[in-house]
């Protein structure tokens, strides 16, 4: 039996300051944010029924609409409570959340100075991004053909909603060559991320390698992956990395809110083995986001 739609489901939004009927959001064909994407969001996991670094998440939407140039009217301590809120309403204990703000109808045209700025709050329940199977044996990526763009000719280090087309894209290619995910490379041909996660790969110095995220999102999982790494007494190394390097890599990994993480088993042409790294990593992260930390990730 197939999901409902996004737009039929029982349970409430926060939209500009008030909780309303899921089914009731609407929005105007005339807003500057689905013309010219002018839209930020953020995308935040539930467990247990409390949101996983709730505020780091409020204070980046709060930074994203900065970069592009808008300030979102209400505080971080409100969107705290709306999130609490709106998750309390939807009835479920693990989930996803998604706040976004957008540039309202004031203007229509690339000047948009005197549109109002709206904010919508959402949640639904969500399970593992990838199937279990394919997260137990390492899921398969394409190598897309689309890179993330350089700093100066975008805000890449904000989570607009515009910087996500060519993600849909790759990732939608990987998906018909049957692939799970596709790997995205930056300006200079070098390893980047995925279509929405950052990744790892343990190479054969017994390291763990990371991509340094100077074009794109320094992930919130990603931080907290590194520190759980650190704990554990893994050393990190973040680097410019070229992608035949990975031929020297033995496992790899993805990081992210939606993705948590992931094993990869393979990449175009390159081959790895999820083991020891990915598994206790993804052990620790686990218990650390339900609250049930191990004595090596509470220290």
């Amino acid at each position: 039996m197939s999901s409902p739609s996004f737009d039929d489901r029982d349970g409430s939004i926060w939209f500009d300051g008030e909780l309303i009927d899921f089914r009731s959001a609407k929005i105007h064909v005339l807003s500057h944010g689905l013309h010219y994407a002018s839209a930020v969001f953020e995308g935040e996991r539930v467990y247990n029924g409390k949101i996983f670094k709730s505020a780091e998440h409020t204070e980046r939407l709060h930074q994203s609409a900065k970069t592009v140039g808008y300030s979102i009217p209400y505080s971080t301590d409100l969107i705290e409570k709306a999130k609490a809120d709106v998750v309390k309403s939807m009835g479920f204990q693990d989930g996803y959340v998604r706040p976004i703000a957008w540039r309202g109808t004031e203007m229509m045209g690339v000047s948009a100075q005197n549109n109002t700025i709206h904010l919508a709050i959402t949640a639904w329940e969500w399970p593992s991004y990838f199937d279990p199977e394919a997260k137990t044996k390492g899921i398969k990526m394409g190598l897309s053909r689309w890179k993330r763009p350089a700093p100066d000719t975008a805000p890449t280090q904000s989570k607009a909603s515009g910087l996500y087309q060519i993600c849909t894209m790759a990732k939608h290619e990987a998906e018909a060559a049957g692939m799970h995910d596709a790997l995205m490379l930056d300006y200079r041909g070098l390893v980047a991320e995925a279509t929405g996660a950052n990744i790892f790969f343990v190479m054969d110095d017994g390291k763990l390698h990371t991509p340094v995220p100077d074009c794109f999102l320094d992930g919130i999982t990603r931080r907290t992956v590194i520190d759980l790494a650190r704990r554990r007494g893994f050393e990190i190394v973040e680097r410019q990395i070229k992608p035949e390097e990975m031929a020297n890599a033995n496992e790899c990994f993805l990081t992210g809110t939606a993705v948590e993480v992931t094993p990869v088993g393979q990449i175009d042409k390159y081959s790895f083995t999820p083991g020891e790294v990915c598994n206790v990593l993804g052990e620790d992260y686990s218990q650390l986001v339900r609250g049930e930390e191990s004595a090596v990730a509470a220290e």
